[in-house]
């Protein structure tokens, strides 16, 4: 019977096959350890000549890292493994010999090992990692799915930008000009209008010439976007999600984290509801830190390092100045030079994992005044001033960057081994 390394304590007692690789191997004595990893778990197989035979205990020695195999053997509890059971190996069959496997248990620099991603991920670290941003998107998708939220695509390929013109991929489009996305929010206005309550998950594309811990050429965005929501409704939105998120991360990858060195208990202490800032506020509180950033600064990786080193808990910042943020960001009704815009940043240091959040305008002219202010062409934007011509409400969203979200839970310095294969300034291979 084949089995799965993670399910073999259903099978105390029992003779099972796993197939899988070396991991790793040792001697002692007269017994020989083979630790096999099959992509749910690794497993101790125990060999010896007394119980597998004098041609099944030799081929120890022709094994090499990383070398695939297929093992046969009775399965038994073992409370000094990790994984609470061990094999009792009675037959080997080689797949093939890996030769000369790059990725030794020494010390290697990073650029090695990101030559070598296609291997790297084999490590038990960067598997940990990419097991937790599986649950970390499976619990998005259900956060979303069990609030009523439905699922809309937007295209990768359009004829508009979203978030600047400096930072698009510019591509051919048969006969005219074309963009790799940078954001699905804009089709997912249209689709609330629809829907009421949508999101997108998919790739987007930044052209930023940027090498800090937190960028990503290429990165995955989870879009919410809400029909009458208020800036409210958008904050608690954001809570929820994160909150939903922690909640199952803890309770499916705690193991993960751990093997990682995360501090699990800083994560479990972590609960609603997050602190509250204005912009103001924040730009107050960095003065008093030390910092210079004046009133109207973008707040960059810098400020949000030393903002959020002070917390151990996310917070809100809201309200940005109007002249600081995107074009279809609704004005406070009180005070114009505020924006009904928020971000959610991450504790310790990490920054902001939730962006773009905000009230779109709803207002036609509004709309128009801010593409013209923008100098942004208006001929490409007139389906989404459809949007302000046929039932226009207020609405709005934001925009999840799930590596951040990683590497924040991870505890992880660079952004990089956030996603399986992570395309960098400069870094398109493998």
């Amino acid at each position: 019977m084949v089995v799965d390394v993670i399910e073999v304590g259903r099978h105390v007692g029992e003779e099972v096959t796993i197939k899988g690789w070396l991991y790793n191997k040792r001697s002692s004595g007269k017994i020989r350890f083979l630790l096999v990893r099959d992509g749910t778990a690794v497993i101790q197989c125990v060999l010896s000549r007394q119980d597998a035979g004098d041609a099944v205990f030799d081929s120890f020695d022709r094994l090499t890292q990383e070398s695939s195999l297929i093992v046969r053997g009775v399965v038994s509890e073992d409370a000094r493994s990790p994984l609470g059971y061990e094999l009792q190996a009675k037959g080997i069959e080689i797949v093939q010999i890996a030769d000369g496997y790059p990725i030794s248990p020494q010390e290697h620099g990073t650029a090695f090992l990101m030559d070598h991603r296609h291997l790297w991920l084999r490590s038990s670290q960067q598997h940990a990692i990419l097991k937790v941003r599986h649950e970390v998107i499976r619990a998005i998708r259900e956060y979303f799915d069990d609030n009523g939220f439905v699922l809309i695509d937007a295209p990768i390929l359009t004829p508009n930008a979203c978030e600047g013109t400096t930072t698009l991929f510019e591509t051919k489009y048969f006969d005219s000009k074309a963009y790799l996305s940078q954001s699905g929010q804009l089709y997912m206005e249209a689709a609330c209008m629809a829907f009421k309550k949508v999101y997108c998950f998919g790739p987007t594309f930044r052209a930023e010439k940027s090498k800090t811990r937190r960028h990503l050429i290429e990165f995955w965005m989870v879009e919410p976007e809400v029909a009458y929501a208020t800036l409210d409704d958008i904050i608690d939105l954001e809570e929820g999600v994160t909150l939903h998120v922690l909640k199952r991360v803890l309770g499916g990858r705690r193991a993960e984290l751990e093997l990682l060195g995360r501090d699990v208990d800083l994560l479990e202490s972590i609960a609603g509801p997050f602190p509250r800032y204005t912009y103001t506020e924040v730009v107050e509180m960095l003065g008093k830190l030390g910092s210079s950033v004046k009133w109207g600064d973008d707040l960059g990786g810098d400020e949000e390092t030393v903002l959020t080193e002070q917390f151990k808990t996310p917070i809100f910042v809201h309200h940005y100045p109007t002249e600081s943020t995107s074009f279809y960001i609704e004005p406070d009704p009180e005070n114009g030079e505020l924006s009904q815009s928020v971000d959610l940043l991450a504790p310790e240091g990490y920054g902001e994992i939730i962006g773009g959040g905000s009230l779109r305008i709803s207002s036609l002219e509004l709309l128009e005044k801010r593409i013209e202010e923008h100098a942004l062409p208006r001929e490409i934007f007139e389906w989404y001033l459809d949007l302000r011509r046929y039932g226009s409400v207020p609405h709005g969203g934001f925009g999840v960057g799930v590596e951040r979200l990683v590497r924040w839970i991870c505890g992880r310095k660079h952004i990089r081994e956030t996603i399986p294969f992570p395309r960098l300034l400069g870094r398109m291979y493998p």
